[in-house]
């Protein structure tokens, strides 16, 4: 058991061991990540209200720290960044061309309070992007030598349904220590390791055992989290659902209401597809390459010799959750979702992809109205 005032304890001990801390703050009307200098900067006393297309923050009659729900930022930010460098080269005036590498960050990151979907997401960036034959040098110079504590989730927010893709409101691995806030009998945190070096940061914290009736109030906080989520995917194999339903007419229905604005990949913690630029100066004497963020709602972003191949944005919205629930598990090996929510939260058209995965149910069982 821990203290909050050990919270402050835990940030002096990751800054000692050379860590920059990342962590949720209050800005600009959001609980956002952030880099850190001070516990003091965590969103104690904050939650916030959310729906589809709605998110508010709201002031909490006590002072829990960890107990918002997921923001508009995730630890996507920070590990596959929106814009990176991949090379430059300059070019001397005897004509011989030098080209150097992708820009080191300079940091190794400790992630503190992020909760377990966000913890979920990680893992499928790191499958993605850290591995097989050729992993992304920019993501594993951010992502290598990290450090990770959680803050597992008793307050789950509306559009919140880790629970049905089995990726909270507990965390089960991938992190270094793991936080349960309690607030009955006491503000407290229920702490635990989960590798070696948790395990010396816990040892240099503030602490006291954690009694049986602390370990079993946590876990029913959870447990309660888990049954308090009122969204949730349909309780079938999602590939098969979705190869089933290509000709459904439901996309039509979608396509109807979407903006093809492409907040949902923007937001979401596992949406990875990236575009090149390559620039020069006036001279031509250096040049660079670029890599940023794109989505698949962008009608370039299926453009090949002669034009783009998804143009209507049935397509383009079918595209988007085929490969997220549909041939993810094939490509990767989990899904691509991993049900924080933010995609119906920070879709300004208000589509919540737990309805459109129902509606795509019903339609296949012959039971659509």
């Amino acid at each position: 058991m821990i203290d909050p005032a050990a919270l402050g304890v835990l940030f002096s001990a990751l800054r000692e061991r050379g860590y920059t801390i990342v962590g949720p703050t209050v800005r600009d009307g959001a609980v956002v990540l952030a880099e850190l200098e001070s516990a003091r900067q965590l969103p104690s006393g904050w939650s916030a209200d959310t729906e589809a297309g709605h998110y508010r923050l709201r002031r909490r009659a006590d002072e829990a720290v960890f107990a918002h729900c997921a923001g508009p930022l995730s630890l996507k930010n920070f590990v596959h960044p929106p814009r990176a460098r991949l090379w430059s080269s300059e070019r001397a005036e005897n004509g011989a061309v030098s080209t150097t590498g992708p820009e080191e960050p300079g940091k190794r990151f400790a992630f503190v309070g992020v909760h377990p979907c966000d913890i979920a997401a990680l893992g499928v960036l790191d499958r993605v992007l850290a591995g097989g034959k050729h992993p992304d040098p920019v993501y594993t110079a951010r992502r290598d030598g990290s450090f990770v504590v959680t803050a597992e989730c008793t307050e789950p927010a509306a559009t919140c349904f880790c629970s049905s893709m089995g990726t909270g409101p507990a965390a089960t691995g991938g992190f270094d220590l793991a936080l349960t806030e309690l607030l009955d009998g006491g503000h407290r945190f229920v702490a635990r390791s989960g590798s070696p070096a948790g395990a010396e940061v816990l040892a240099a914290l503030p602490s006291r055992p954690a009694g049986t009736a602390d370990v079993l109030a946590a876990t029913s906080a959870l447990e309660q989290a888990a049954a308090a989520m009122t969204r949730h995917m349909p309780n079938e194999p999602l590939p098969a659902l979705i190869a089933g339903s290509r000709e459904s007419p439901h996309w039509d229905d979608v396509a109807s209401r979407c903006l093809t604005c492409g907040n949902c990949t923007m937001v979401c913690p596992t949406c990875f597809c990236t575009t090149t630029e390559d620039l020069t100066d006036l001279t031509g004497e250096h040049a660079e390459r670029w890599r940023h963020w794109d989505s698949c709602f962008s009608v370039d972003f299926s453009y090949l010799h002669g034009g783009s191949v998804r143009t209507s944005a049935a397509s383009r919205y079918r595209q988007w959750i085929s490969h997220k629930i549909g041939t993810w598990p094939e490509q990767f090996g989990s899904s691509g979702c991993v049900g924080c929510g933010r995609c119906i939260a920070w879709c300004p058209a208000g589509i919540d992809i737990t309805r459109e995965a129902a509606a795509l149910s019903a339609a296949t069982a012959g039971d659509e109205p």
